[in-house]
Formats: C-alpha cells, sequence, structure tokens
C-alpha cells in the first residue's frame, strides 16, 4: 500500500469567524492510500485552537509512513489500535489515516461503510453554519443560502439582536454554538430569549473545563446543552454525562471513525444526544462523517458548502435536503 499525501488550501466563500478563531482558506491535508487501481481517502484541516498546524500533521503522517504502509487490508479497527500509540497526541494526522483505510477497506468489498456496519435510515439533515460578522452581514449569508436549518455561531456583545435579526428573515430552525464564548449566568439569561425565538439547542456556552458552571446550567437551563470543546477524546463522554445533554463528536479531535463510533454507542449508552460535527472539511472529510447518519439525532456536515474550490466529490443537496452517495466506502470521488 503507498501513502499519498495531497496539501490543498480551501477557499472559503466567506471570512469564517468564530469567538476564538478568524480564517479565509483552511488549510488541510488529503491523505491517499492507494492499493494498485484502488484508493482510499482521509482528511485532517489545520487548526489554530487546537494547536494542529499542517506542518506537525505532516510530519507525524511522515514519521508513520512504514507502519501506515504494512496495513494488510484485514481489520481497520484493530489496526487503529497501532496506529493510536505511534501517532500519540496527532489526532487529526492518526484520524485522516483510520478514515482513509476504513474508505479503502469498504471499497474493496465493493460496499459502502454504513452498509458494512449495517446501520439503517437515512438520519438528519445537516445545518448550515452562518459564521460571526456584523449583523448585517450574517442575514445576508443567510439570505444567500436558503436552508431549513441554521447554526449561528455567537459569542459577541450583539448575540440577542443577531438572532433578532436573523428571526425576522426566516421561519427556519435556528441553533446556537457560542464557542466557550459565554458565562454561566449569559448562557441563563440568553437562553430564555433564544427559546423564544425557536432555537433547538446551544453549543459549549462556557469554555472547556467549567464543569462548576456547566452543572448550575445543565439544571437550570431552559435549552438542551451540547458539548464540543468539552468532548475531545473517547474518555469525555463519561465526563459530559450530567453536565450537558449531548455531545458534538468531531472525527478529527477523536482520532477517526473507529473511536467516534465507540463515542456514539457509549453516548446513547448514557442517555446523551449524539451529534456529529465537522471541522470546515471539503467533501473528503464530510463523506466519512456522512457514513454515520443513521445514528446520529444531530449532523453538522456543512463544510463542502462552506467552500470554493472543493478537491472531492460526495454529498450534494436538493430540495432542502442533504444526500449521500451510495458508492463504495464513504462515497467520495477525489478529484484533485
Amino acid at each position: 500500500m503507498q501513502l499519498i499525501i495531497h496539501e490543498r488550501d480551501l477557499k472559503l466563500k466567506h471570512t469564517f469567524r468564530i469567538a476564538h478563531d478568524v480564517r479565509e482558506v483552511q488549510e488541510t491535508v488529503i491523505v491517499e492510500l492507494r492499493d494498485n487501481e484502488i484508493a482510499g481517502y482521509g482528511e485532517a484541516t489545520a487548526s489554530n485552537y487546537y494547536d494542529r498546524p499542517r506542518t506537525a500533521i505532516i510530519k507525524a503522517l511522515e514519521e508513520n509512513r512504514a507502519l501506515i504502509e504494512s496495513y494488510d487490508y484485514s481489520k481497520p479497527s484493530e489496526f487503529w489500535m497501532k496506529l493510536k500509540d505511534a501517532f500519540q497526541a496527532s489526532s487529526f494526522a492518526l484520524c485522516a489515516v483510520d478514515v482513509a483505510i476504513h474508505d479503502l477497506y469498504a471499497r474493496k468489498q465493493g460496499k459502502s461503510l454504513t452498509s458494512l456496519w449495517a446501520f439503517s435510515g437515512k438520519g438528519p439533515n445537516t445545518n448550515y453554519t452562518i459564521g460571526i460578522d456584523s449583523v448585517e452581514k450574517m442575514v445576508e449569508k443567510m439570505l444567500e443560502f436558503p436552508w431549513p436549518l441554521y447554526k449561528v455561531k455567537l459569542g459577541t456583545r450583539e448575540d440577542l439582536e443577531i438572532m433578532k435579526s436573523l428571526r425576522a428573515k426566516t421561519r427556519a430552525q435556528f441553533r446556537v454554538d457560542a464557542n466557550c464564548g459565554w458565562t454561566a449566568e449569559e448562557t441563563l439569561a440568553n437562553a430564555a430569549a433564544l427559546k423564544e425565538m425557536g432555537v433547538e439547542f446551544i453549543e459549549q456556552p462556557l469554555r472547556a473545563g467549567d464543569w462548576e458552571g456547566m452543572k448550575m446550567l445543565f439544571k437550570q437551563s431552559p435549552l438542551p446543552l451540547i458539548a464540543d470543546e468539552s468532548c475531545i477524546a473517547e474518555s469525555d463522554v463519561n465526563s459530559c454525562a450530567g453536565y450537558f445533554h449531548g455531545v458534538n463528536i468531531k472525527l478529527m479531535k477523536c482520532g477517526g471513525l473507529t473511536p467516534a463510533l465507540r463515542m456514539i454507542r457509549q453516548a446513547k449508552t448514557l442517555g446523551l444526544k449524539v451529534m456529529v460535527g465537522c471541522m470546515t472539511e471539503s467533501s473528503v472529510g464530510i463523506s466519512a462523517i456522512g457514513q454515520l447518519l443513521p445514528q446520529l439525532d444531530y449532523v453538522d456536515m456543512d463544510g463542502f458548502l462552506l467552500i470554493e474550490n472543493d478537491p472531492g466529490k460526495g454529498p450534494w443537496i436538493k430540495d432542502d435536503q442533504l444526500h449521500m452517495p451510495t458508492t463504495p466506502g464513504t462515497g467520495v470521488t477525489f478529484i484533485g
């Protein structure tokens, strides 16, 4: 098997601003694992917040090239344990390899991952994300992309004004992501107002690690609370029970599809709602998320909709609904 590394700069349609980051270009790494005429693909985007520059992702891949290329096409999930020990803290690179191995394995079987896992059902529709900007610009972004479900990034001094302005222009469902930008007191006050505006839930209102604040909010918030920055690795799922009503699992944070599947099962056991989110991946990474849809309550897989130069072709939208290919593997076609 041959490891091929592709570096790409994903050009965002709009400047993407959240409470702790801003960017116009998303750097990404596409991992291709090729066995003669069949190839599998995975992706890892760079992240300033998690201190995962693209150079570090590539370095981790090159350092483990021999191990990666030794994969014998048997059981992807078992091979992940060897990869985990080798990659250690490089979960983003680990994710790209794990997804590529799953994709290659399923393509060799001639089946989609969803069918291999015997998942049934269509799953939820994706939200479309509106990044932080001026009130006028956020309204403009929303109207530019009519959609039945929006996730709005907040964490500013104008949060309620933003939501009132957006609500005045649409009857769509809203979700709110504060990205650690609020205090517990702000969250309670905002939650009451947001509930009146038809907001479905609040994602990560407090900084990760503020368990005392989350315990209070868990008991008092009129809206459900979903963990993101507080739920990184598998062990975090147990920690979130009793503090959040659900968890947002990110493939790159946890290290790929293998641990994500275990996290989903554990969250369901604990009675937590399950969401899987993206980190502005191209269709390569988004297609992997799509294989989990039947197991999810919510999904945020709009990354491919936010970029201008998608190097892959996979999911598409029609009639206000996300659609996934049913071709082998994750279903993605790498354009280059």
